[in-house]
This record gives structure tokens, sequence and C-alpha cells, in this order.
């Protein structure tokens, strides 16, 4: 009775919603976090209660069909930070729908791919009256973007794997965006798993993110311009002192970057 319930409140304000505008508090998708995601880690990664997920699926499924109907020409009109946050949101929320679309819970999300099909490329949703995929948000929507200018990003969007940057038990806001995106970043940086100096044998080790997103990081960005200056930049998040930070940001420490944990960031059974 209370999941009918709640079901009745959702088309009521996805109703009302239409009649005003988008929500870009995107008020479905934030109560949904909120119910089936934690922190772990000491704050550092994520789980994903993904059988909460799948009990709550056509609440995701609804908030999912809010982003699909919104129209190129109305995305347009928005303000930066409305679009990221808008775009942030659906590559998470439609990462999340792609694991509850299997018929078993997958170890992994690349279990959804094959030989010759990448599940990043699978064309399983609607956005701007197109069929898309999750290559097509992040890599087409936000990196291709005119605007594109934070790789902050890069720890935003999760994969739903272990080795990503957690899934935020919250949605991204246009209004607090920065202030998320900076967190996302800071909590990432700060997990010695995946990301850590050794000052012995004088490599940083980071994140395989780094490897593979090397160029976005070489794009003008609060002072820095490289992977080095930008891990510089965040020293105290990587534990290293004002001395340290300054040799690698000239270049006198090697960077190498750790093996990605492919592993599904579910809870525990």
């Amino acid at each position: 009775m209370n999941r009918v319930l709640a079901l009745l409140l959702l088309l009521v304000s996805t109703t009302l919603g239409a009649q005003s505008g988008f929500d870009h508090q995107h008020s479905t998708w934030n109560r949904l976090l909120g119910q089936h995601v934690q922190w772990t880690a000491d704050g550092h990664a994520s789980q994903v209660d993904y059988e909460g997920m799948h009990r709550d699926q056509a609440v995701l499924e609804a908030y999912l069909g809010e982003l699909s109907s919104v129209s190129r020409r109305e995305f347009d009109g928005w303000m930066k930070a409305q679009r990221r946050a808008f775009l942030l949101n659906a590559y998470n929320a439609f990462t999340v729908e792609l694991i509850l679309r299997a018929e078993t819970t997958p170890e992994s999300i690349k279990d959804l791919g094959s030989l010759f099909t990448s599940p990043w490329k699978k064309r399983f949703f609607t956005l701007f009256g197109e069929e898309q995929h999750l290559d097509g948000i992040e890599h087409g929507l936000i990196r291709g973007a005119a605007d594109y200018d934070d790789p902050r990003i890069h720890f935003a969007v999760n994969c739903a794997s272990v080795g990503c940057p957690a899934l935020r038990p919250e949605a991204y806001r246009p209004a607090e965006l920065d202030a998320q995106l900076q967190d996302q970043t800071e909590r990432f940086l700060s997990d010695r798993s995946r990301n850590r100096y050794d000052e012995m044998k004088q490599v940083l080790y980071l994140s395989k993110i780094f490897d593979w997103y090397g160029k976005d990081f070489e794009r003008p960005f609060r002072g820095t311009d490289s992977v080095a200056s930008f891990a510089a930049h965040y020293r105290k998040e990587l534990g290293m002192d004002d001395s340290t930070a300054r040799k690698v940001s000239m270049g006198e420490y090697d960077i190498d970057f750790l093996d990605y944990d492919w592993a599904l960031n579910r809870s525990p059974p």
C-alpha cells in the first residue's frame, strides 16, 4: 500500500513538474540515492543497494522519463550549471538502470557487454529525442560541450564499479554543483587505495582515470594545466607536503597509474 501511495505521489509531482518546468532539484533521484546509497571507507567510496533500487525501479523509471522528456531546445536554454547537473545525474541514473535491466545482478558492469559490444555503447534510452548510450552522455554531451572546462566531472560520473569515484548519495543540483564537485574530488583523491605517493620510490600513484583522460587535465583549470599540476594543487588530499608538491608539479616525481577495480559497487548481501 505504501509503495502504491508513493507511486501516486510521484505521478502527481511529475505532472505538476511538467506544468511548471523541469525539476532542477532532481528530487526523485535525490530520494532514491538517499535511500539506497551509503558512504563507505570513511567517506572515500560508496555502495549501492541494487536490490533496493530494483524494488523502486518504477520510481527510477519515472525519473528517467522526466529526463527523456526534456527537449534539446529546452536544455540549451538552461544555465551552464543546470545543464551540467542534468547530464551528470542522467549518466549516473541511466547507469543504475543498465545494471537493473540485467536478468541477475552482474559481478561487473563489463559483464553486460561482449567481445564486440561495450556496455557503454548500448543504446537503451532516449535523450533529446534520440536513442542514446552512456558514452554519448559522457564524451559527447559533457566532454564534447563547447563550454566544457571542468575535469572534476570525472569524479562525479559513476560507472558502477569499485574503482570508480563514488556514486554520491544525493543528486547534483545547480546551486550546489561546484561544492559537490569539489567534495567528490577531495574524497576520491584522499583514498589511498586509488591515489597515493611513495616518498621512498619518488613515485606518485594515481587512478587510471588520470591516464585515460589525461588531456582533460591539460586544459587550464584554476591554475592547473596537467595531471602533475592538478595533483600538486590537491597536495593535502594526496598527503603531500609543499616541497613534495613542488617536485611533483616540476616533473621530479614519476607518475604511475594503478589498476582499475571493475567489481560492482554493490552493498554486501
